[in-house]
């Protein structure tokens, strides 16, 4: 026979408060982070059952009182400043819009691109120059060209890449 969430929960309770009191250092904060806990447990096994429920109940606790203590620290930062509940209710988020994450994914998709249609050669010499960090005797030396054409690889492939982006940038 299966144990209910609530007999989970129950005989877990205390490790739950207690690993959460570790973090935000609050019996009270604990006790309703636990409780928190189990609601959000209550609504995931709505969704489908939990193969493994007390490393559910654990890491979800955990992650409460890590979410709480941000937003504390957060809220600290924030009332040092005198700042009012409506300035602060319009502070924007320190992690980048979805649009800013597209024009990035696209202005990237863009560069492989780029890179893609160059000469071999080429693109073998910015992969070594910009992601390895090799220095141009180096690669020259290990593909068996002259520095001088290393450097007119990375020329060619920044000269792509430039133009890759003004594309984008010009729509």
């Amino acid at each position: 026979m299966q144990a209910s969430l609530a007999d989970i929960f129950l005989s877990n309770r205390k490790s739950l408060i207690w690993s959460v009191m570790r973090i935000v250092r609050d019996a009270q904060i604990a006790e309703d982070l636990a409780q928190e806990t189990y609601i959000r447990a209550r609504k995931a096994i709505e969704n489908g059952p939990i193969e493994h429920v007390e490393a559910f109940l654990h890491q979800t606790a955990r992650n409460l009182a890590l979410n709480h203590k941000r937003r504390d620290t957060m809220r600290g930062r924030i009332e040092r400043e005198d700042l009012s509940e409506d300035q602060v209710a319009n502070i924007a988020s320190a992690s980048p819009s979805q649009e800013s994450q597209l024009i990035h994914r696209e202005r990237l998709n863009a560069v492989h691109a780029a890179i893609a249609k160059l000469p071999q050669r080429a693109q073998t010499v910015w992969l070594l120059s910009r992601i390895e960090k090799w220095p141009y005797p180096r690669i020259a030396e290990h593909l068996g060209v002259s520095p001088n054409t290393v450097f007119n690889d990375l020329k060619l492939a920044h000269a792509c890449c430039v133009e890759a982006l003004a594309r984008i940038d010009r729509g």
